[in-house]
């Protein structure tokens, strides 16, 4: 991209000098105007370069000092420099050298605020290109390099982009996917003419859209319908398109920009309201490529097709559609992506990837998670468009001392498919709860009303909030008579709802044809309760491998456990207290890498007294631990084992909050684990039963998905276990999503795995 500008510059600075272009401020402040590159560079130190129109240049060391350096970290995110590094030591830079002589007090927010010879003013060669050593350590509260829509320092706005539809077959759409550009600026609407517009202008407006990529536009039959309109004498065009306030005059984009207020846009000629803004001229049309996820169901790529396209990027851990984590597949297995230069055109490299639009956030320091695996990647450097994340120049996770408190995520715009117009929720004490309401065609006429709550369950719950824009689900409703739901609205249109969990809206999941529920309206409709940030547990899959070892453990210390069936049916049979049972042992650590603490979904009322461990269990069913055969049928008969939930360790400077001890407050912190050790009673699965050969040992957390979390595609871990009939060892442990190639699984498709039903 940087190659083709001098070919464009002319262009560039024709348009500057002759209209209201952008003036020689950068478009916005915080890391998309500035960055530091050149050998030797890392996230916070390098040769300085600064963003003006649409290019990368330089700053001349020519009186730059620490004053000049600080304000220029402060704005990269850093709490403050360190030093400043004349005489070009990070390499000499290409492209102009943009600013001389730059003198700060110290205290400004940004470096175009400092005094300086002005833009592109200078008597400097690339031999004195300034660079600055930054303290490591980001500013509280610099999370994250969001999208800005200002258009220079005025403080005008470029809002909103929207396509408004021509054609009667693009009408019907949805999402619409083509139609003329209009730009809300300044809170009015408009639209922007034809003239000089770009494909590089379309792939920046499909972004903001959600849209991937653009298409070519049948531009001479929209042509056509407008010369049309325009010799209609009825038309309201004629006298509208002869105003200038009409019209945006100019628009420039090299393509990479995640808005339009990053390109070169002139709202109006350049001596105003004397020359047409649009002479001779139509309505820019673009035409954008929807992504498989919001593509209608006709034109959804075939098997072959999707199974050949399948990204080896995902997100995870996102309370919404198109953002979390960010997670590539090397070498067959998933890893994160260290947030040391990670940025919006990084960002975008992946949402477009994904079938998303251009990114609207890029996040730092893991603000969505943690994960516990490998880190891939580490200062990615994307131009902007590269097909994949694995196209851009980057170094090895490992290399640069990235921790997962550093996971870099990403939020994506996406299509509006008006699914969020289609359900609502009513009677809740706040907005995130209440009955679900639902719109749905009932013989040709829309109708509002309630979904019957049978097989009501936190994928069906989990969809709904999604549809909402409210996150996660926190807890599916069965029972609502304590809500009032909206007056009319009361009447059951949606039962037998079956959500597999990925879905964008209710409505795409399987029900009934005729409306059947059981219970009638009313009382019973189904409700939720959603939430913005979730718990996330992950087995430690490398502490199982350590421990697991086997051991012949005489009955008469095994009563208590008998008595809570840790124990295989065989052992009814024995004769007690002679004899023992073979147990594969192992430790089991469970980390809470979400957002939020994972807490036991009942009360203390309900909490089980376990004589074996001595304290109350908050959780009947929290793991199930089975010995499989190869092809996944069980062998041993394993168990079902209950919890008591505490922090047993916090990393340092985290409190540890909850102790089974004494009645106490259960559930595991964010960011600290709870361990079960294995010589604590019914840490095992009992295999007396199971003769020698290759099995898979299977640990599942949380399996009925009793309380929600963020992600439940990490709560299975397998090993594959080797038994000799005398000794065990416990190979490749990890968790089920690890190394599995397809990023998605339904969450129908897991519990069919959890199950055994292979």
């Amino acid at each position: 991209v940087m190659q083709s500008l001098p070919a464009a510059l002319p262009l560039l600075l024709l348009l500057l000098l002759v209209g209201q272009a952008p003036p020689s401020r950068p478009q916005s402040l915080g890391t998309m105007k500035l960055r530091l590159v050149g050998p030797g560079s890392r996230p916070e130190e390098g040769r300085l370069e600064v963003l003006h129109q649409g290019q990368w240049g330089t700053v001349c060391d020519d009186d730059f000092a620490l004053q000049e350096a600080t304000v220029a970290c402060r704005q990269l995110g850093f709490e403050t420099a360190l030093t400043w590094a004349h005489s070009a030591k990070y390499g000499p830079g290409e492209g102009p050298i943009w600013l001389d002589n730059v003198r700060c007090v110290g205290t400004e927010s940004s470096l175009d605020q400092c005094g300086s010879n002005g833009w592109g003013v200078s008597d400097c060669s690339h031999s004195e290109d300034v660079g600055v050593v930054c303290h490591p350590q980001r500013q509280r509260g610099y999370l994250s390099e969001r999208v800005s829509n200002a258009l220079g320092p005025q403080g005008q706005r470029l809002e909103e982009v929207r396509l408004k539809p021509i054609l009667a077959s693009t009408k019907r759409r949805s999402p619409v996917t083509e139609g003329a550009v209009e730009v809300k600026y300044e809170g009015h609407w408009r639209q922007v003419c034809d003239q000089g517009w770009t494909r590089n202008n379309s792939r920046v407006v499909c972004g903001m859209l959600g849209f991937p990529s653009e298409a070519p536009v049948i531009s001479h039959y929209y042509r056509k319908v407008w010369n049309s309109k325009m010799k209609d004498p009825k038309s309201r065009l004629v006298s509208l398109t002869k105003k200038n306030s009409f019209w945006i005059h100019r628009v420039n984009c090299l393509g990479t920009e995640p808005h339009m207020a990053n390109c070169q846009v002139q709202v109006a000629p350049a001596q105003g309201k004397l020359r047409p803004a649009c002479p001779g001229g139509m309505h820019a049309v673009v035409s954008c490529v929807a992504g498989p996820r919001f593509r209608p169901p006709k034109a959804k790529p075939g098997r072959k097709e999707s199974r050949a396209e399948e990204p080896r990027v995902r997100l995870r851990s996102g309370a919404r559609v198109g953002e979390g984590r960010v997670e590539v597949l090397i070498d067959r297995q998933w890893g994160t992506v260290c947030d040391h230069g990670w940025n919006l055109i990084s960002a975008s490299v992946v949402c477009r990837q994904l079938g998303f639009g251009s990114a609207r956030e890029a996040l730092f320091g893991a603000q969505l998670g943690q994960a516990l695996g490998p880190i891939h990647l580490s200062e990615v450097r994307c131009r902007g468009y590269e097909r994949t994340l694995g196209d851009c120049p980057s170094l090895q996770g490992s290399q640069n001392g990235c921790q997962h408190e550093n996971d870099a995520a990403v939020r994506c715009n996406i299509p509006d498919m008006g699914f969020q117009n289609q359900v609502r929720l009513a009677g809740g004490r706040s907005p995130e709860e209440g009955v679900v309401e639902v719109q749905v065609e009932v013989n040709g006429v829309q109708r509002w009303g309630a979904v019957c709550s049978d097989h009501w369950g936190l994928n069906e719950a989990t969809v709904a909030c999604r549809q909402l824009g409210l996150g996660f689900a926190n807890h599916a409703v069965k029972d609502t008579w304590y809500w009032q739901g909206t007056p009319g609205a009361g009447e059951v249109v949606m039962s037998g709802v079956r959500c597999s969990g990925t879905e964008l809206a209710l409505q795409q999941c399987q029900r009934h044809g005729p409306v059947h529920c059981s219970h009638g309206a009313g009382r019973s409709s189904a409700g939720v309760s959603c939430t913005d940030s979730a718990p996330d547990l992950v087995m430690n899959a490398q502490l199982v491998q350590e421990t697991a070892y086997l051991e012949d453990r005489p009955l008469s210390q095994l009563y208590c456990a008998h008595e809570e069936n840790c124990l295989s049916q065989s052992a009814d049979r024995m004769d007690w207290p002679y004899g023992h049972r073979r147990l594969l042992r192992f430790s089991s650590q469970i980390h809470n890498l979400g957002r939020a603490d994972f807490r036991p979904k009942t009360g203390r009322h309900s909490w089980i007294w376990h004589q074996c461990h001595r304290h109350y269990h908050s959780i009947e069913v929290f793991t199930h631990y089975d010995l499989l055969t190869l092809n996944g049928s069980k062998v041993a008969e394993g168990h079902k084992a209950s919890f008591c939930l505490e922090d047993t360790n916090c990393p340092a400077g985290l409190q540890r909050r909850y102790a089974c001890a004494n009645f106490g407050e259960q559930g595991v912190t964010v960011g600290c684990w709870d361990t079960y050790r294995h010589d604590i009673d019914c840490q095992w699965v009992d295999i007396t039963d199971v003769g020698p050969g290759d099995y898979i040992f299977q640990v599942v957390v949380n399996p009925k998905f009793e309380v929600t979390e963020s992600d439940f595609s990490n709560n299975m871990m397998q090993c594959r276990c080797k038994y000799d009939g005398q000794r065990v060892w416990l190979h490749n442990c990890h968790t089920e999503d690890s190394y599995r190639a397809n990023a998605e699984l339904s969450q129908e498709q897991e519990q069919r795995l959890r199950n055994n039903l292979i």
